[in-house]
Formats: C-alpha cells, structure tokens, sequence
C-alpha cells in the first residue's frame, strides 16, 4: 500500500514535494499585489481621462433656458437623436438606457441627454434654466420646488 502511495505521489507531483501552506499563500498574495497594482495604473489612467473631458465640458457650457416637454430613460436607438450624435456614442453604452430630455429651446423641439443628478431634479413642463454643453444638459439653475 505504500508503494502505491509513493509511486501516484512521484505522478502527481512529478518528483517535488507538495507546496506547504505558506507558499501557497505567498504565491496568491503574489498574484492579489500584481492586480491591485494594475487596477491602480489602470484606475489613475481613466481618471485623467476624464478629468479632461469634464474640463472640455466646463469651457463649452453655456446657460439656456429650456421648456421640459417630456423626460425618460431610454435606448440612444429609440430615441429622436441625430444620426451624427448617435454614431458618436460610445459601443458600449449605445445599449443602455440613458436620460433622454425632449425639451423647446426657442421654436424648435430637440431631444436632449442629460446629467442623471439633474434628470432627477429636472420638472417637467416647466421653464428652466440649464446649462448645456452641445446637446448634454449639465447643470440647472434658477429653479425653486
């Protein structure tokens, strides 16, 4: 009976004794350090990212005041945005519902995207006044519950 156990032994572990419990835990530690440390570059990569577009979004804002008609969460194909805006949109959101804003700016009824904080906060069939970068509402002002 013991041959039997030395010789699958010798087979299982090719000829090397088996690994204590502490190099076991070294080599995951090993492996939790080496993604963290990724995540990291990773995490401060996007960041930057998008520390640059909400610069591009803060110097391209301005204040309008809008008529609210109608909101609600909707797909980007769904909805009555343009062809050009709707082939800009990133792949991996054109798939998700976003807040959609169908709002009159002057004569003319536009469907808008807007910031989630103010979709929530936005009335509707109410003047307001926003700020919109493009067709991206950013902000609202000037309105009281």
């Amino acid at each position: 009976m013991i041959e039997y156990i030395e010789r699958t032994n010798k087979y299982l572990f090719k000829g090397g004794a088996p690994m204590e419990w502490w190099e076991i835990l070294l080599l995951v530690l090993g492996i939790i350090v080496v993604v963290l440390v990724i995540l990291y570059f990773v995490g401060r990569k996007l960041q930057g990212k998008a520390n640059d577009q909400q610069s591009v979004i803060n110097q391209n804002k301005m204040t309008t005041s809008i008529l609210v008609i109608d909101k609600k969460k909707q797909k980007v194909k769904d909805s009555n945005l343009p062809k050009m805006v709707q082939d800009q949109i990133p792949k991996y959101i054109r798939f998700r519902k976003l807040p959609m804003v169908k709002a009159k700016i002057g004569p003319k009824i536009t469907t808008l995207l807007c910031d989630d904080k103010v979709f929530k906060e936005l009335p509707v069939k109410k003047m307001v006044k926003v700020d919109l970068a493009g067709m991206y509402i950013v902000g609202m002002k000037g309105y009281k519950k």
